[in-house]
């Protein structure tokens, strides 16, 4: 069935059936986007939302794009659930979306500490597994062995035992997904069905580790700090130099949710053989781009396939020292973005998410071909007094570390405190070695100076102290643990603030006391 399978896929690509990425090197990305838009409002037009905003008189409109900016707000995730997702979690059909939503994607965005309850319609589900066969066909452009199509699939996702209240199923969007895959795609799918019910991620764990050996893996789809604890523990278990004695067809490894660079030597020191890497974005709101390219590690947005984009100047004058977006924001639609520029997303979704700010903020490469690159979070940017220092800029100094003091960090985090009526940033690293914190620290310090003018200003005026702890990389996990938010699509933040922040320093301070 593998076999034949992936003669299927070839086929598709080389006959002609390419999907709309290769086809936007001649399309005008603004005309798929106007499509996008008008099936989405025709759709919802009857909805309880679509009503409210007069969605036909957008359609009639002279100017689509102007009218629906003008008379639909943006909404973060309190305003939306506040007026119209609340009315969906308790039953009620055509809110935001035609028919009753069966499913809601936990989401805390790695930002707050409660969980959001994000709409997840059949129409999403279909756009999501749309976006997988399309990143999957691009695959065949490499030249992979012939039997790689052969070979599993092992996807380390969130449980597909989802919590079902009488109501709706509510659990990870990627056990959500797992949970409604297509019949043909079983036979690649590893954990497999029993295992990836499995609620604790301890559990699944060992379950997966005891498994390993059965299984011939070519593919390997999660979040790198867990697909690392387990490759780790299997290399460990089984007494391997590398996870390619065990699985010597594993050719290519697909991350999404957090930049990859932090994890990339641990990984490197995991395999015995060249492995593609190729990144994903698939947010709980969406799938929104995906690496075309494995040469480039740039994604593309997918820009015909249930969400319609706006864009937010990521500034001072449209978001506040806290991340949070201003009433009053400027949007640009795809045609009048710049390049290298960082830019919030507001996305409208078959799902019923209406000009709904994600949490992300993306650069264009190339505005022609919409090709991005994630730059971090609206709310893990630190700017006590004007730094602006970006999670890019952070990855980008925590990358200089690794590489020029050939270290593993694989997990990091900083808050931004108040210091002698003045401020200072905290680090927090993740390391399993003997370090020199202080020699880390300078180097993060003129690193970011070098990168940001910013930054570079501030730490001479108001950022007058820099702290640092390194900790063995388990004290993240096992705080991530402590808060309920281990394995699946979890990340640790990079930044903290507030009541995570406080929660974060008594976890270490205990955890130093033992």
């Amino acid at each position: 069935m593998a076999n034949i399978f992936g003669s299927i896929v070839k086929t598709v690509y080389t006959v002609g059936s390419i999907p709309i990425e290769f086809k936007q090197k001649r399309l005008d990305p603004i005309n798929a986007q106007e499509k996008e838009l008008k099936r989405l409002l025709r759709k919802a037009s009857l909805t309880a939302f679509g009503t409210y905003y007069n969605f036909d008189a957008i359609l009639n409109s002279d100017s689509l794009f102007d009218a629906f900016r003008t008379n639909v707000p943006v909404h973060d995730y309190n305003s939306m659930y506040r007026e119209w997702w609340f009315r969906e979690l308790n039953g009620e059909a055509n809110v935001t979306w035609p028919g009753v939503v069966k499913y809601f994607a936990l989401s805390s965005g790695t930002s707050e500490a409660s969980s959001k309850f994000i709409p997840v319609t059949n129409n999403m589900l279909r756009s999501i597994k749309r976006a997988s066969i399309r990143q999957l066909i691009c695959a065949t452009r490499y030249d992979f062995p012939p039997d790689f199509w052969d070979k599993g699939i092992l996807m380390i996702g969130g449980s597909t035992h989802l919590q079902y209240n009488g109501t709706y199923y509510s659990g990870d969007l990627s056990g959500i997904s797992a949970a409604n895959l297509p019949f043909w795609f079983q036979y690649f799918y590893k954990p497999g069905r029993k295992i990836s019910k499995t609620v604790d991620w301890n559990d699944k764990l060992n379950e997966m580790v005891k498994n390993a050996p059965k299984w011939d893996i070519g593919v390997i789809v999660g979040v790198p700090a867990w697909v690392q604890i387990l490759l780790e523990r299997i290399v460990k278990e089984y007494n391997l130099n590398t996870i390619h004695d065990l699985w010597p067809s594993l050719a290519a490894y697909v991350h999404s949710g957090v930049a990859f660079g932090p994890y990339e030597n641990s990984f490197k020191k995991l395999f015995g053989k060249p492995v593609v890497y190729s990144e994903s974005y698939l947010a709980s709101e969406g799938y929104i781009a995906y690496q075309i390219d494995l040469n480039k590690r740039i994604m593309q947005l997918i820009m015909d396939n249930g969400i319609y984009y706006e864009f937010v100047p990521f500034d001072d004058n449209n978001f506040d020292s806290e991340g949070n977006i201003k009433r009053d924001c400027k949007t640009l639609t795809i045609n009048e973005v710049e390049e290298n520029v960082g830019y919030a997303i507001l996305v409208s979704t078959n799902a019923g998410s209406w000009r709904y700010m994600i949490g992300d903020v993306i650069e264009f490469v190339n505005k022609q071909r919409c090709e991005i690159m994630i730059k971090g979070r609206t709310k893990h940017f630190l700017s006590l007094v004007g730094e602006h220092l970006s999670q890019d800029n952070m990855n980008q100094a925590i990358d200089h570390v690794s590489n020029v003091m050939k270290l593993d960090i694989n997990e990091f985090t900083v808050a931004g405190i108040h210091y002698e009526n003045r401020f200072a940033h905290h680090w927090y690293i993740g390391c399993d070695e003997p370090v020199d914190k202080d020699k880390i620290l300078n180097m993060i310090d003129e690193h970011l100076k070098r990168i940001n003018d910013d930054y570079r200003v501030e730490r001479m005026e108001s950022i007058n102290e820099l702290f640092i702890d390194v900790l063995p990389t388990h004290v993240f996990y096992d705080f991530m643990e402590k808060m309920g938010k281990i394995g699946g699509a979890t990340k640790f933040p990079r930044v903290l603030k507030g009541a995570r922040y406080d929660e974060w320093v008594a976890f270490i301070s205990n955890y130093t006391k033992q």
